[in-house]
C-alpha cells in the first residue's frame, strides 16, 4: 500500500503564542519531524533581539531560507515536518512556500495580547524580550482568505499542552 506523501505544517504567530509547545505536540501526535525555527536564527539575529532591537526583513530572509532548507532536508529523508516560524508577513509565508518542496500548510496561533504578555514575562532568559511584542503585533499581517491558513486559539493555561489535531484543509477567520 502506498504511503501518503510527506506533509509540511508551519506553526506560526507572534512570540509567546505557543508555537514551540503546540508544534512539538503536533509533531509527536502525527509522527512528524519537529523543526524549531528559533534554533535556526543566526547569532546576529539573537543578539539584536536580546538587545531589544526588532529584526528587519534583511535579518529575516536568511533565517527563513534556513528553515526551508531544514524542512527540505527532512522531506528528502521521507519525513513529514512540523516547523515553527513566526511568519508574520505574507512575504515571509510566500518565501517559505516558494522554498519548500511540497504544499505547505500554515497554522496561526491566535492568542490575546494580555495572555501573550503574561507568557513572555514568565520565560526569563528567552532571547525575545517582552517589550518587542508590540513590534511583532504591528508586523503581523493577518492571513488573507486566499492563503488557507488555519487559525487556532490554543488553551491559555501556562505552558499549555494543546488538544492536538492536524490542521484542516480550510481556513478560518477571526471574529474581530
Amino acid at each position: 500500500m502506498d504511503q501518503p506523501p510527506p506533509s509540511v505544517t508551519i506553526v506560526m504567530g507572534v512570540s509567546g503564542c505557543g508555537k514551540s509547545t503546540y508544534g512539538a505536540a503536533l509533531a509527536a501526535a502525527t509522527g512528524a519531524r519537529f523543526v524549531e525555527g528559533d534554533d535556526l536564527h543566526g547569532a546576529a539575529n539573537i543578539a539584536k533581539m536580546q538587545a531589544g532591537i526588532a529584526l528587519t526583513d534583511d535579518d529575516r530572509w536568511p533565517w527563513l531560507d534556513r528553515i526551508a532548507a531544514a524542512v527540505n532536508a527532512a522531506l528528502y529523508e521521507g519525513a513529514s515536518v512540523v516547523a515553527t516560524c513566526s511568519a508574520l508577513r505574507r512575504a515571509y509565508r510566500d518565501r517559505l512556500r516558494a522554498g519548500i518542496a511540497p504544499p505547505v500548510r500554515f497554522v496561526l496561533l491566535d492568542v490575546p495580547r494580555d495572555e501573550l504578555r503574561r507568557r513572555m514575562a514568565e520565560r526569563p532568559g528567552h532571547f525575545m524580550p517582552p517589550h518587542l511584542l508590540d513590534s511583532q503585533l504591528a508586523t503581523l499581517e493577518w492571513p488573507g482568505a486566499d492563503e488557507a491558513v488555519e487559525i487556532v486559539q490554543p488553551p491559555s493555561a501556562p505552558n499549555p499542552l494543546p488538544a492536538v489535531q492536524p490542521p484542516s484543509a480550510g481556513s478560518t477567520t477571526p471574529d474581530t
